[in-house]
């Protein structure tokens, strides 16, 4: 048995039982092909929404997700990485280069996006406070975000707030 210095080391693992991992992704497997059945059922017999909310289809969501952090948990357990598995991606990732996306400032050749996003709602004991205050408190966070970023060493080459989504870079309609 490893010791959690050596599953998380710089240094290369060899000998790694795989075993337990295809365990972890056979079960997830095992109840992905079982969720598709089910919402095949369930669709044939309710409209979309309805099936949505329909009790068997949440169990095996929640199901699927139990057994997904449970392989998350066998490969960081094991390998000591820490795999992104639920992301969805509809674009291939060579096709995203966030470097041709913006205007970057000369000798920088590598950048990406990072989003925070917040569910803000307004206390309802105080009707003179709305949500539309928001976006100036945001502002004021990432004036002190981009200070503390340089601080530690990054160059950040935009930022934007906005509302309802994640903000778009060069637009016109941006905030900052």
């Amino acid at each position: 048995m490893s010791t959690e210095h050596e599953t998380h080391s710089a240094e290369p693992r060899p000998g790694a039982d795989p075993v337990p991992l295809h365990a972890a992704v056979d079960a997830l497997a095992a109840a992905l092909h079982e969720y598709v059945d089910t919402a095949v059922g369930v669709r044939a017999e309710f409209g979309a929404a309805e099936s949505d909310e329909d009790p068997r289809i949440l169990a095996l969501e929640n199901r699927v997700g139990q057994l997904n952090a449970g392989l998350f948990d066998a490969l960081h357990g094991t390998l000591g990485m820490h795999p992104d598995l639920t992301s969805s991606v509809w674009e291939p990732w060579e096709a995203h280069d966030p470097a041709d996306d913006h205007d970057l400032p000369d000798g920088v050749e590598q950048a990406d996006v990072f989003y925070v996003g917040f569910l803000v709602a307004a206390p309802p004991h105080d009707a003179d406070m709305t949500l539309d205050g928001m976006i100036d408190l945001l502002d004021e966070v990432g004036d002190e975000a981009t200070a503390r970023f340089a601080d530690a060493g990054y160059e950040v080459v935009e930022w934007a707030t906005s509302r309802g989504g994640p903000p778009g870079f060069d637009d016109e309609d941006d905030d900052e």
